[in-house]
């Protein structure tokens, strides 16, 4: 990290980590502020487990927060959490060492009591959150549903979703169904389990109509039954960038918990940059998304094996008509373009020149 800047975003993850990309670095190529970027190991993620295999790095990265901190910055934008190590201490050192700092989140953080191992219990992200969004001086929340918990700590919240760049995406041309038909996601592995959620209805479709799944993600084979008739590929800008026109059918479903209401709905964002007919849970930010894009909302796992056949079994000129409306309103409502003066704002840089 450059020290001599007065202006730095902290991030616990590299530009290849979709929420530190999405929230972080897509908005500082697009300012013309010179701020000193920190993404603690530059990783695309922080378990525990990759952590232990650096600690040479590990500890430089604690000594780089110190560094921030003593510099005494003049802005300093905050995402998600400083360090995985902290429980809530650097947080709240870094955000009060600023002459103004923004404390930024996606996700359902305040929720997150580091289920799924003794190594995150030590460390859970809900105490971070907390910490972070009382020390703020602003925070800008996701959607409404963080921004309705962080109002309860915080006088100054803003609301600034999780955006798309439609350009950057490959537009479909073409709704005429693949032979055989490709369903898709685009995700990372810790959400890959998401789709054994509605295992069944996947089975049931591919069973009638030999649809296969393209995941875009990790290429580690990792669903059990469902890795008969899925075909993976890497994630890379360029992969992300062109795979969604090359599918039929986007899907997004999301398990029934809390941490689901929290969610930004940036999958089924995608899926709409791309033109991309989709079908997605109702939950949190998805449910307006879905409302607005005309896509199917199903909960009930027959439901969902329905809202798949009905797009398949509909007439191209019906899924190339909700394909094109959704990418309009993706580019109108939910592009970078369309927020960045509210973003300028929120971090008080000025209008847009």
């Amino acid at each position: 990290m450059d020290h001599g800047s007065d202006c730095y975003a902290v991030t616990p993850y590299g530009r290849g980590a979709g929420s530190s990309r999405v929230r972080v670095f897509e908005w500082l190529d697009r300012v013309g502020t010179d701020f000193a970027v920190g993404s603690y190991l530059s990783l695309p993620d922080a378990a525990p487990s990759r952590l232990v295999r650096h600690p040479v790095s590990l500890a430089r990265a604690e000594l780089g927060l110190a560094a921030v901190a003593r510099a005494r910055p003049r802005r300093l934008l905050l995402h998600r959490e400083a360090s995985p190590l902290s429980r809530g201490w650097w947080e709240r050192r870094l955000l009060a060492s600023a002459e103004f700092a923004v404390y930024d989140f996606d996700d359902a953080l305040q929720w997150d009591r580091g289920e799924g191992g003794f190594a995150r219990r030590l460390a859970p992200k809900a105490p971070k959150a907390r910490a972070a969004v009382r020390q703020a001086d602003r925070v800008v929340a996701g959607n409404a549903v963080l921004a309705d918990w962080a109002s309860g700590l915080q006088r100054d919240v803003v609301v600034i979703p999780s955006c798309v760049a439609p350009e950057d995406y490959t537009p479909k041309t073409s709704y005429a169904l693949h032979d055989p038909p490709r369903l898709g996601w685009i995700g990372s592995a810790h959400n890959e389990a998401c789709l054994l959620l509605i295992a069944g209805a996947l089975k049931e479709v591919h069973r009638r109509t030999g649809a296969r799944l393209t995941l875009v993600g990790t290429t580690t084979p990792r669903l059990g039954e469902l890795e008969a008739f899925v075909d993976r590929i890497a994630w890379s800008p360029d992969s992300q960038r062109g795979a969604a026109a090359g599918m039929d059918i986007g899907l997004m479903p999301l398990p029934t918990d809390a941490y689901s209401l929290g969610k930004c709905g940036y999958k089924l964002l995608q899926y709409a940059a791309a033109g991309l007919p989709a079908v997605a849970s109702p939950l949190g930010v998805n449910a307006g998304l879905l409302s607005e894009f005309g896509m199917p909302a199903p909960r009930t796992e027959d439901e969902w094996t329905g809202a798949i056949l009905g797009l398949m079994e509909g007439p191209a000129a019906e899924r190339e008509r909700i394909g094109r409306a959704a990418r309009g309103t993706a580019a109108r409502r939910y592009s970078y373009d369309a927020w960045l003066p509210a973003w300028r704002a929120a971090l008080e840089l000025g209008p847009v020149p």
